[in-house]
């Protein structure tokens, strides 16, 4: 009885430790692992990596938030297969502010770790900004060369100085009453939206959440699938 029962207990172990190192090697793979590198004009960029795979996603935070704000929406984008980078600007979070001639639209900071990216072997990279990061990331599309950035999310953001100038393909997310001092802001993206050039599309939510925030909304669940159906797929027209 005893010699029965042995050989069926090993191998209920030998199960239980399988999965409980497949367990252990995802949430080490989902957790965040601290980077740092010296950008071209001499200051340590910190950031965040969330997952592996081939396809680099670039969180840009909103000017009340740093790096941490992202770990749900990063953790999740991991699970998905993507390789995930929070950020902290210069000034903010555990990045120290750089040199006296800093960008304040913060846009070299996307590009240096653009850069960083592909110098270390990437072969497609996206960007997600928030309110004053997409303002960044969209500068940093104008300012990239060809093929250097392949998609771009604004969430709640115009996109930069030069919508009219992105020339990849991205996804405007708007709250419908969301505002800043100056009114509603939802006529403004529609603008930049208007201005931007195809392949293009403008996702307009319920309520009055801004950028990052609309996350622990009610529409968090709708935001964070359509964000995460972009970035794998894309989209074969404009969806106004």
């Amino acid at each position: 009885m005893v010699d029965w029962l042995f050989p069926s207990a090993m191998k209920l172990l030998s199960f239980c430790c399988v999965t409980l190192a497949l367990a252990t090697g995802e949430a080490l793979a989902l957790a965040g692992d601290h980077i740092s590198f010296r950008t071209e004009d001499g200051y340590v960029l910190q950031m965040d990596q969330y997952g592996q795979g081939n396809r680099d996603v670039v969180l840009v935070h909103g000017g009340r938030f740093n790096k941490e704000s992202w770990r749900k929406q990063a953790e999740t984008l991991a699970r998905q297969g993507f390789c995930v980078f929070a950020i902290d600007f210069r000034g903010y979070g555990q990045t120290v502010a750089g040199t006296e001639t800093a960008d304040w639209r913060h846009y070299p900071d996307v590009l240096s770790v653009v850069r960083h990216l592909r110098g270390s072997g990437a072969k497609w990279v996206a960007l997600v900004g928030a309110s004053m990061g997409g303002d960044a990331a969209g500068d940093a599309v104008v300012q990239a060369k060809p093929g250097e950035i392949d998609k771009l999310v604004l969430l709640g953001s115009s996109g930069g100085d030069s919508p009219g100038l992105l020339n990849v393909e991205k996804l405007f997310v708007a709250s419908r009453e969301e505002k800043n001092s100056g009114g509603l802001r939802l006529p403004g993206i529609k603008s930049a939206y208007e201005a931007a050039p195809s392949p293009k599309r403008l996702l307009v939510l319920e309520g009055s959440a801004h950028a990052q925030f609309t996350f622990e909304t009610g529409q968090g669940p709708r935001l964070m699938s359509e964000l995460s159906s972009f970035l794998a797929h894309g989209m074969t027209a404009d969806k106004p």
